[in-house]
């Protein structure tokens, strides 16, 4: 384990060859990749660290900062792995509530093949031979940036720093602290503009629960303080009641993919609450900012509300936003 006791240099403005994508067979051992753990009475969290040669995960759709493979609470689990082989480098072999873009990145669009463009959290990339951004493509990272890392016994702090010649420029800001009074933590995150151009992009949440290693099925519900409603198929799978999203019979294979409506402009309709009904865990997770796109996927062993936020930022100014994870326990 890193020793992260003050302000610890992981990672160098500094460019490696371009990424080999080599499948593993083996599902990922904590133990193999850098990561620390937070603590207080009520809740032991373990997280990966950003790390450009060793690091858990070295992918180009995610954001590198926030990995947590377990969240325990009261002898319940919250995170995990939900595939059973892991690869650094593909673009959905991470755990815990992750965060990412779904648009490009910024300068994507103006870029020529071979040119640059940025994703947060990540780097900048090289654009290759393509018509159009592909979401589950690992890219070519041409600088890393830097990250640093403080933390202490019961929170840890992310910071990305990031330069380019093509106009844009940030630090980038996570703070994860657990609850001081209640079983849970929060997600902090600040990001200041120090380029020439404007950040216009939108960040999302895949969330990635698994808990207590339950299979997705009739035993776990979630819902949302609105009116829910979706054109999309339900397959059989699924029904919407009383503003929640229940199954109707055990996911045993493949996926489901929801685009969700019914929300407004008010920050209280922000707020997603996933209940496991066999098992007792429960989770209730909410943004200080409203929502801007919502959707749900699951699969077999996981199953994800995608919050979305837009976020738009001009030189030299900063935007900061709040996520609110409280873990619980259902009464019976």
């Amino acid at each position: 384990m890193l020793n992260l006791m003050k302000k610890i240099l992981l990672i160098s403005s500094f460019i490696i060859n371009p990424l080999i994508l080599l499948p593993s067979s083996a599902q990922a051992n904590i133990k193999d990749y850098p990561h620390t753990e937070i603590s207080n009475r009520l809740v032991k969290m373990k997280l990966y660290l950003p790390d450009t040669e060793n690091g858990y995960y070295r992918g180009t759709r995610f954001e590198w900062s926030g990995v947590i493979p377990s969240l325990k609470y009261k002898g319940h689990q919250y995170f995990g792995e939900w595939k059973s082989t892991h690869d650094p480098f593909f673009h959905e072999d991470l755990s815990g509530p992750v965060e990412g873009a779904i648009t490009a990145g910024l300068g994507y669009d103006e870029a020529e093949t071979g040119g640059r463009f940025i994703r947060i959290g990540v780097g900048v990339l090289e654009k290759p031979d393509e018509k159009e951004y592909q979401w589950n493509h690992t890219y070519k990272i041409l600088d890393y940036g830097r990250w640093t890392i403080d933390s202490g016994k019961d929170w840890i702090e992310f910071k990305h720093e990031l330069n380019s010649e093509i106009g844009w420029g940030y630090i980038y800001i996570k703070k994860i602290e657990l609850k001081k009074n209640e079983p849970g933590f929060t997600i902090t995150h600040i990001l200041k503009n120090t380029g020439a151009k404007q950040i216009e992009t939108d960040q999302f949440n895949h969330n990635f629960f698994v808990m207590d290693g339950q299979l997705t099925g009739p035993d776990f519900t979630v819902s949302f303080p609105f009116a829910l409603k979706t054109e999309n198929d339900l397959k059989d799978l699924m029904k919407i009641e009383n503003n929640e999203l229940l199954f109707t019979r055990e996911l045993t294979e493949g996926s489901i993919w929801l685009l969700l409506e019914g929300y407004g402009t008010d920050v209280r309709d922000h707020e997603v609450i996933v209940r496991n009904h066999k098992t007792g865990a429960g989770v209730q997770f909410k943004v200080d900012k409203p929502i801007s796109r919502l959707a749900f996927w699951a699969t077999t062993t996981t199953l994800c509300p995608e919050n979305f936020i837009s976020i738009s930022v001009a030189p030299g100014n900063e935007e900061k936003w709040i996520s609110d994870y409280t873990l619980f326990i259902i009464k019976k």
